[in-house]
């Protein structure tokens, strides 16, 4: 089955090129075809409730910032066009299936470290993203256990 859009999510860490490369590989290098996402979450879910002395709004777009430009680096080197380049806020598992759904991908390729036992149970954002996604998912095997 020939993938016509692939929503690819990543975590902007060095396996991201692993995750990436899958998807191309199902694209047949059709960059076209390939989108790419990172979702910031929510910068004031890392605070305590009492640092209201903390310009939320300006942490979460220095963190969308940050996030852009080390998406844009990843991108550069598998040739992904900046808009289809795509740095979302919010949870991620949700964010992800939301755009798939707005991008009618047909399928969305993520990266999972393979957890097993306590770390399962509670669930990975690959997992997550599964649960509630109306297209095919494949999930990339990275990092050690």
């Amino acid at each position: 089955m020939a993938y016509k859009t692939i929503l690819v999510a990543v975590d902007l860490s060095n396996e991201s090129d692993k995750v990436i490369e899958k998807a191309l590989a199902l694209a047949g290098s059709d960059t076209a075809r390939i989108w790419l996402s990172h979702v910031v979450e929510p910068v004031a879910a890392a605070y305590p409730i009492d640092a209201y002395a903390i310009n939320m709004t300006k942490l979460q777009e220095e963190a969308m910032a940050i996030a852009a430009e080390r998406l844009g680096n990843i991108a550069s080197k598998f040739n992904i066009p900046e808009d289809h380049q795509l740095v979302l806020a919010g949870a991620a598992a949700a964010e992800v299936r939301n755009k798939a759904e707005e991008l009618e991908s047909d399928l969305i390729v993520i990266g999972s470290h393979g957890r097993s036992g306590w770390k399962l149970l509670l669930g990975s954002t690959a997992n997550k993203v599964l649960h509630g996604a109306t297209c095919d998912i494949m999930t990339v095997r990275v990092g050690d256990e």
